[in-house]
């Protein structure tokens, strides 16, 4: 019932991984000694997808494992699909040159929000109905 979250959430640790692996190579390209973490502007964009992605992680693989949990485990699984594909779009064009990164930013964004709050209702049915006033 729970292989497809989990699926997703080994997908977004490898995502990770490779984010954190990119910030390395990065760092001997452009030579950018840890623990600093500015200089050469190639550099700072891979540094910055590495973090905004860990932030967004962070709301994420909660809201995900909720809404399997509470909502639907297709769905969630669905949904983190979108969420990775969104999130390596968003790699993408933050370190190349399209700058354009509000699309894929949001469509993450709006994943987490939906799993967080539809995570958020189901919790709420199930507390109303354990324990009605």
């Amino acid at each position: 019932m729970f292989e497809w979250p989990a699926l997703i959430t080994i997908f977004t640790l490898i995502l990770m991984f490779v984010l954190m692996y990119n910030v390395g190579r990065a760092r001997e390209r452009h030579q950018v000694s840890a623990p600093s973490v500015t200089g050469n502007p190639s550099f700072e964009r891979c540094y910055r997808v590495q973090l905004n992605t860990l932030e967004s992680v962070v709301i994420f693989l909660p809201a995900l494992w909720l809404f399997s949990i509470y909502v639907n485990a297709i769905i969630a699984s669905i949904l983190g699909l979108i969420w990775l594909l969104s999130r390596i779009w968003y790699a993408s064009v933050y370190t190349g040159a399209n700058k354009n990164r509000r699309l894929p930013f949001g469509i993450s964004a709006l994943i987490a929000a939906i799993l967080t709050l539809g995570s958020l209702i189901s919790i709420i049915q199930l507390l109303i109905q354990s324990y009605p006033i």
